[in-house]
């Protein structure tokens, strides 16, 4: 398989850490997002959405992280839940994240690094940074009793929830301000094979130096 990314894309990385995390062979195909290219035409063939992650395996392209997740699910069975409901637990906490999470960290991530104060639209970071507040409560409050997202066991539910929490670039988190958090994250590190982002993909803000 083939995966579309580049080491600033916490969605990218979601996928990326399930293929090497369930031994499924992949390579990375680094995007230059930040030189425009997800806006080129040639892109545009490949993810009409013009958007990162894409995978692609053998004829089949697919976008969306969450998406991916799924389908790499199908091809290996595992990080999934062990049962029906379990699966769609799985699948409700991918869809939280989407909404109330990972979307929201990954504007205000970008406004707060990659775009010049002079041009961050007044007043977006400070609301999404309180509506992620309320997001971090949930997350941390659901991790108080267990170890992992759904059942007894890493799942694709938790990758989703990860993907933008161990960037070292400030938006507005602390781990040890959410002290179930902190301990989720380390438990996921601690997975045979774990890679932190900027070492799992190609591209990370110090070759842009």
């Amino acid at each position: 398989m083939e995966l579309y990314c580049f080491g600033e894309s916490g969605n990218a990385y979601k996928c990326a850490l399930a293929l090497t995390l369930t031994g499924t062979p992949w390579k990375p195909r680094f995007v230059d997002f930040f030189n425009g290219e997800t806006r080129t035409e040639a892109f545009r063939e490949v993810n009409e959405m013009g958007e990162v992650p894409v995978l692609v395996d053998g004829q089949n392209v697919l976008t969306q992280s969450g998406a991916i997740l799924l389908h790499i699910v199908s091809k290996t069975w595992q990080l999934t839940g062990n049962t029906p409901f379990a699966r769609n637990e799985v699948l409700r906490w991918i869809l939280w994240d989407n909404h109330k999470l990972s979307t929201q960290i990954g504007t205000v991530r970008f406004l707060m690094n990659f775009v010049p104060a002079d041009k961050r639209p007044e007043g977006v970071v400070p609301f999404l940074q309180g509506r992620l507040k309320a997001a971090y409560g949930v997350l941390n409050a659901h991790l108080a009793q267990r170890d992992w997202m759904v059942g007894d066991s890493v799942t694709i539910a938790d990758l989703s929830c990860c993907g933008y929490l161990y960037y070292p670039e400030p938006f507005g988190f602390d781990r040890k301000d959410w002290p179930h958090i902190d301990a989720w994250l380390d438990r996921i590190a601690a997975l045979p094979g774990w890679k932190h982002p900027y070492e799992l993909m190609p591209g990370n803000p110090s070759d842009r130096a």
